[in-house]
């Protein structure tokens, strides 16, 4: 069995535990983390730091699926939507408590999503902005909608949504919601399946049972399995594969790409790599003009699609990703929902590339630039492999190297003419990534500039659409058109990778990012 498709069953199994497996209890996971988290409340935050732990101290009404694509009951056991889509009623599991053994009630609910949908609630309030209005009783909580909204479920299962103990929270010292947030998130109480008990800054984290957690295990007993997961605090990548090998974790995180096949042969190990939303890529600024007042080739939508057709996907994969990628066929990842399986994406083609660019006036060749992160081997190790292929077609590729604050700067401020990027989506939804990429008014199309009156007409008909057919005919009219304009370089997808010992059994990371832990358990 290849890595991929190991990964795939343990993800599979994840948020739904095997029967087919002896589970046994108790035991302490030791996990490295490369940095530690910051903030521990979901409404103010937008860190992957914090959201991957997050998942693992607050529940949501709705969960994602395993595979990352769909959405299943949390806790809220079931939910509904009107025949016009404007209200959404969902009913609440009996007895749900937060880890300190108070009730989890339908105020609770109520007030939690109202924080969660204020504008000045953090970046990710937009994501509930359709509810206009919502009322508790007893174990039913209904929405009023201001519109239909098929992206409402996805986001009543992202880490935002978490629901919180309003007396707990609103008694914590602090003039406003950012003092108490603040506060509040030295020592959060929420209904997930952990709950913090320590936290060295900088150095630990460990995350205690929660002995009233709602989801049962295999035998009938409530989850988690493990009594507690220790996180130790390692951003040097050797020193955390070293401990790993030494049996002082079992667990580590962003294994680099580099080791994956060096890892894989060793006995004592299992390297798994979870299939997951992350693409990288090349943002292209597609204005006429750059910052500075000179031409940019790049606004020629031919030039753009023969650097796509000149770059050599296959390769940079084995040279960057040591052949853990796979090809980047669409702007959104393979296993996003609603991806279109008859994306052609750019196949390398080097008499193509030739020929488009042979069709302007750039034929005799031209000089772009791309913005780096100084330090990154793999920034360094694509764009050199990228200035031979480029070469081919005439093209020079000049390397600036930044730090990542410059680096963000530059491009927030537009004054870039290509930069390096990544992307992973954070709610199993198109309609996140569509909007950052593909829609201007958002962010100018993450910064390129691009611009489409037919994608924005779909994309804003897309936000009310409640047939998945229709939703999925749109998007793919959306990713055809985007791939025609080429607005970026299409490169490729890499997996989540996370090496575990032998020992270490149920512990999953979803496409989404979440670390699952509350499955996770330990051979004796």
């Amino acid at each position: 069995m290849n890595r991929l498709s190991r990964a795939t069953l343990a993800l599979a199994a994840a948020l739904s535990v095997s029967h087919s497996l002896a589970v046994t209890r108790g035991g302490q996971l030791v996990y490295g983390r490369y940095a530690d988290s910051l903030f521990l409340d979901p409404v103010l935050n937008d860190a992957n730091l914090d959201i991957w732990i997050l998942t693992n101290l607050y529940d949501t009404l709705l969960q994602p699926t395993s595979d990352g694509k769909g959405v299943q009951p949390g806790l809220a056991s079931r939910y509904a939507a009107s025949s016009d889509g404007k209200t959404m009623t969902l009913t609440l599991r009996p007895g749900l408590k937060f880890a300190d053994g108070s009730p989890l009630t339908a105020a609770d609910v109520k007030w939690s999503l109202d924080r969660a949908r204020q504008p000045e609630a953090g970046a990710w309030s937009s994501s509930l902005a359709s509810i206009d209005s919502i009322a508790a009783s007893g174990q039913t909580v209904t929405l009023k909608l201001k519109r239909p909204d098929p992206t409402l479920p996805a986001a009543l299962a992202t880490f935002n949504a978490a629901i919180m103990p309003q007396k707990l929270f609103t008694a914590a010292p602090g003039k406003n919601d950012a003092e108490k947030a603040k506060a509040f998130a030295e020592k959060p109480i929420g209904s997930g399946p952990f709950v913090l008990q320590e936290w060295k800054r900088g150095s630990y984290m460990v995350l205690k049972r929660n002995p009233y957690y709602w989801k049962k295990g295999e035998d009938g007993k409530a989850l988690p399995y493990l009594d507690s997961v220790r996180f130790e605090i390692i951003p040097d990548d050797n020193t955390r594969i070293l401990k790993l090998q030494a049996g002082e974790l079992q667990g580590a995180e962003f294994i680099p790409l580099s080791r994956v096949a060096e890892l894989k042969r060793d006995p004592k190990l299992d390297m798994m790599l979870y299939p997951s939303t992350k693409v990288s890529s090349i943002f292209m600024n597609n204005r006429p003009t750059l910052k500075n007042g000179s031409e940019n080739p790049l606004s020629d939508v031919r030039v753009r699609q023969a650097l796509n057709y000149a770059t050599n996907k296959d390769a940079l994969i084995q040279v960057v990703t040591f052949g853990t990628g796979k090809v980047m066929k669409s702007f959104m990842s393979s296993t996003t929902p609603l991806y279109d399986t008859n994306q052609k994406g750019f196949p390398y083609d080097l008499a193509k590339a030739k020929a488009l660019l042979g069709a302007t006036k750039y034929k005799s060749g031209f000089e772009v630039s791309v913005m780096a992160t100084s330090g990154s081997a793999d920034d360094l190790a694509l764009l050199t492999a990228m200035q031979q292929m480029w070469a081919a077609i005439g093209v020079k590729l000049k390397i600036e190297q930044l730090d990542a604050a410059t680096k963000t700067a530059r491009y927030r401020a537009n004054d870039f003419q290509m930069r390096t990027g990544a992307w992973t989506n954070d709610i199993n939804d198109p309609s996140q990534i569509t909007t950052y990429f593909a829609v201007y008014d958002n962010i100018e199309s993450v910064h390129t500039g691009f611009k489409s009156a037919e994608i924005d007409k779909l994309f804003e008909q897309s936000q009310q659409e409640l047939s998945r057919v229709k939703r999925a005919s749109q998007y793919r009219r959306i990713q055809t058109i985007y791939q025609q304009a080429a607005p970026i370089v299409y490169l490729y997808e890499t997996p989540y990778p996370v090496a575990l010992l032998k020992k270490v059994n149920g512990f999953v990371q979803i496409p989404l990012g979440n670390n699952i832990f509350a499955g996770a358990w330990l051979d004796k």
